[in-house]
């Protein structure tokens, strides 16, 4: 380990990118399956492991939407983020804002409340027994219609225990346009948005986001590269990006991890930070992706700083905890 990886290591952490169906490991998978009597396709975890060879987003939710059916219980989900939780504590992830996808589950019959209670079980949990922090929010899949999402978000809101919303799955030729009214009811409801967009979908996209579902956060967003007002706008604003390296270039977004923009967005005064998406499947959380991208597109300490300090600075912790969080990080970066 070099200096500059031990660095990396050390500094602390916030997560704003993190599907919790995409932290299920192969293990774990094969655990779920036998408890809840689900056959699964795969003779074993290697088959599993053999089968990341993505080409594309499709093929990966297509292999995501099959694991996620071993997940039917409130102990399911439970155990799933704990899993994550602990998986992480080592890496110095101090919080984490996590995606699910609860139509995923409710199509198969799993009650939403079995997955929002699961889930907020390990996030309290985690903050208990580990010092991790936690949001929840809950995406829509935009490869379903509105109508879908707009009856998600009615089951969703008597509950209560979400943050925001988000918008996720395959982004070709599904404008955040065609989830306005979502968006807007989501907002009147007092509850936050982010959205995937500039992913493998034009930055037309990101500007959809921002503009139309009053986005906070732009979840990928690197092809706003493409669009110079769009890069001076995104600046001016101090919108965050959450940026995923490893995923990028498992799903042929980018094509190989030296060629990954992220040192040129911090160039351009861009608020990016570091995230691992779905980590399971993309092959590393957290520290891999500070690590192996620091040593690809040759980050500097104070690179790897800013995009520690930044992941607190676009997170929904209230200002004195985002405050604590980038002093420690200064006190590690000072000279």
């Amino acid at each position: 380990m070099t200096a500059l990886d031990a660095f990396a290591a050390a500094l602390p952490k916030a997560e704003l990118h993190l599907h919790v169906e995409g932290t299920l490991e192969p293990e774990l998978m094969f655990e779920l399956a036998t408890r809840n009597n689900v056959k699964l396709r795969y003779r074993s975890i290697e088959d599993v492991r053999a089968a990341y060879a993505f080409d594309g987003l499709q093929s990966f939710l297509d292999l995501y939407y099959e694991g996620a059916a071993v997940l039917k219980t409130e102990r399911d989900f439970h155990d799933l983020a704990w899993a994550y939780f602990t998986r992480v504590t080592p890496m110095n992830v101090k919080h984490a804002e996590i995606f699910f996808d609860p139509q995923t589950h409710t199509a198969r019959g799993v009650p939403y409340a079995a997955v929002l209670s699961g889930l907020t079980k390990a996030c309290r949990r985690a903050e208990r027994e580990l010092g991790i922090t936690s949001r929840l929010i809950l995406c829509f899949l935009r490869h379903l219609d509105e109508e879908s999402a707009l009856k998600t978000l009615a089951e969703a809101l008597p509950h209560g225990g979400i943050a925001g919303v988000g918008l996720d799955s395959s982004e070709r030729e599904r404008p955040p346009s065609l989830f306005k009214d979502v968006f807007g009811k989501a907002r009147a409801a007092g509850l936050r948005a982010v959205a995937h967009a500039g992913e493998e979908g034009p930055p037309s996209y990101v500007v959809e986001a921002l503009d139309l579902l009053a986005v906070e956060r732009v979840d990928h967003g690197i092809r706003c590269l493409e669009d110079p007002e769009l890069v001076k706008r995104l600046a001016e604003e101090n919108m965050p990006l959450t940026v995923c390296p490893l995923s990028n270039v498992k799903l042929k977004v980018v094509d190989g991890l030296e060629r990954h923009p992220l040192k040129t967005m911090l160039s351009r005064r861009l608020r990016v930070s570091v995230n691992s998406d779905d980590p399971a499947y993309f092959g590393g959380y957290a520290d891999a992706n500070y690590r192996d991208a620091a040593r690809a597109i040759s980050l500097t300490k104070a690179e790897l700083a800013a995009l520690a300090r930044n992941s607190f600075l676009s997170s929904w912790l209230p200002d004195d905890e985002k405050a604590k969080h980038a002093a420690a990080i200064d006190r590690l970066a000072a000279p």
